[in-house]
């Protein structure tokens, strides 16, 4: 299983995205993703999303919160388990990345772009400031066929989990 972080950094109502489109065999190529990567050894979850938002944008988090953790399962890539953060307070200038290109972009922006489908349940229940939480996704390609907050299915517990309706 692979390890990662992953930070939404949040400015003026908008989140800072990677356009995934510079590395070759990437498996979010051409998605919108937030920021973040693969532990080293001996990393702490802290310790690599410090690591990564500073590689991936030059920027420097002051403060950040942990959100939950979300477990991906699919039928072609790697089991990983992912910790979540959120971060609006940061200092230092957007740099350009050798993964992706940076963009500022709003919520209602980002649910037309490419992304996974699960990113929209995590980034709801982020911005709706959900106590810490753990997800379950599965994917068959890049279709999502499962999803399970704090262990019990989402069609269990009702849409309204992540719509703003």
């Amino acid at each position: 299983m692979r390890n990662t972080t992953l930070c939404y950094l949040e400015r003026d109502g908008c989140y800072l995205m990677l356009h995934r489109i510079k590395k070759e065999n990437d498996l979010n190529r051409d998605k919108y993703i937030g920021v973040g990567g693969k532990f080293k050894e001996d990393e702490s979850p802290d310790e690599c999303l410090m690591r990564e938002v500073a590689e991936e944008t030059g920027l420097t988090l002051l403060s950040y919160r942990c959100c939950g953790v979300v477990t991906f399962v699919s039928d072609i890539y790697e089991t990983e388990q992912m910790y979540l953060y959120h971060s609006d307070d940061f200092t230092g200038t957007l740099t350009d990345c050798s993964e992706g290109v940076p963009e500022w972009i709003s919520m209602e922006d980002f649910e037309s772009l490419p992304k996974w489908e699960g990113d929209l349940i995590f980034l709801e229940l982020m911005r709706r400031r959900v106590p810490f939480f753990t997800l379950k996704l599965r994917y068959e390609g890049d279709t999502l066929v499962y999803a399970a907050l704090n262990g019990r299915q989402l069609s269990d517990l009702g849409r309204s989990i992540w719509n703003r309706n």
